[in-house]
């Protein structure tokens, strides 16, 4: 995992967190940071983002994935930019945009929940897993309250 801090013109921290194993290209990854920051108010409306270059070099990214994410965060609604001063998070509807992210990790919970009993796991057994991973992990296999077969995880 790549942890990264980009700091805005006024020196605030905006997080934005890049996971190398995530099937999400970068820039999606930027655009879900900065959502999931506006609805768990971490970026507030009215705030100054990092300029694109800026984050491109705290990101050790290109200025052109930097750029695609700001684009389509603006088409979204979600930031607006001033020329000559940079972008700015909009007043959004922090409402509509969770209940948008609830939606969407439905449908990825109820994928993962077919796959999962396609390869004949149980209610039980995807609790146990459930619990394992909100619990947070000690270790490989040290969970004793784990069925054996779910301690290779």
């Amino acid at each position: 995992m790549n942890r990264s801090i980009a700091r805005n013109k006024e020196g605030e921290f905006v997080y934005i967190i890049l996971k190398e194993e995530s099937s999400l290209p970068i820039y999606e990854q930027i655009i879900k940071a900065v959502k999931e920051g506006l609805v768990n108010k971490t970026i507030q409306p009215g705030e100054m983002l990092p300029s694109i270059r800026s984050l491109a070099r705290e990101l050790e990214i290109s200025v052109i994935t930097t750029k695609r994410a700001y684009e389509e965060l603006e088409k979204e609604g979600l930031i607006y930019s001033v020329p000559g001063k940079g972008f700015y998070v909009k007043e959004t509807n922090q409402d509509f945009l969770r209940e948008q992210q609830l939606k969407n990790l439905e449908q990825r919970l109820s994928q993962w929940l077919d796959d999962a009993r396609g390869i004949g796991l149980t209610r039980e057994d995807i609790l146990a897993m459930v619990d394992f991973f909100t619990e947070g992990r000690k270790g490989c296999g040290e969970n004793t309250d784990l069925p054996e077969s779910h301690k290779k995880f």
